[in-house]
């Protein structure tokens, strides 16, 4: 399968605006917009629940990182690895959070290491996770809100992560110096 990337001269006329947008906001033109172009609903899809979360979820900009290095990593993203390790230490996730993630390590903090199992759980059961590792996301702090936003994430990622996989954009510049690849 050969996917195109687009820019805001090649995509189709409702991904332009989007297009735009995402290349304001970021400064370049990411290669996975580009891809994601050639569906308008999938870009859009993309910006705006990353939009929503980012103006509406109850996890913080750090843990909504650990959640999309955590699914990133078990689902052995390229793209996204090197892509949220830089956005993630925008974040000012701690440099030792990023690393143990990109290995596919838990975090040393509880609540960090928490969420990460947590998400990964999710991914791993597809959303039947075991009760007895629901009640400890829960006692690690969190709440069905947090559950919420982790599943929110992990749908933001299933759509990144799996048109990644099948189109295989090469990685932007701008994520060069955090190439990760699965040891």
């Amino acid at each position: 399968m050969e996917f195109k990337i687009h820019t805001k001269e090649t995509a189709p006329e409702a991904s332009v605006p989007v297009l735009e947008q995402t290349e304001k906001a970021y400064g370049f033109a990411l290669n996975l917009f580009g891809v994601l172009a050639e569906s308008p609903a999938a870009l859009s899809a993309y910006v705006r629940v990353n939009g929503l979360l980012e103006e509406h979820a109850a996890l913080s900009a750090r843990e909504r990182q650990i959640v999309m290095l955590a699914v990133s990593e078990l689902n052995n993203c390229e793209y996204c690895m090197a892509a949220h390790s830089a956005v993630a230490e925008m974040s000012q996730v701690p440099a030792e959070t990023i690393e143990a993630l990109r290995r596919g390590d838990e975090p040393g903090d509880g609540r960090q290491a928490a969420l990460f199992r947590f998400a990964r759980l999710i991914a791993e059961h597809r959303g039947w996770v075991p009760e007895a590792d629901q009640k400890a996301f829960l006692d690690a702090g969190f709440t069905t809100r947090h559950v919420l936003d982790v599943i929110t994430i992990l749908s933001l990622k299933t759509l990144s992560n799996y048109t990644n996989h099948l189109a295989q954009p090469p990685l932007d510049e701008a994520f060069q110096n955090k190439k990760w690849s699965k040891p």
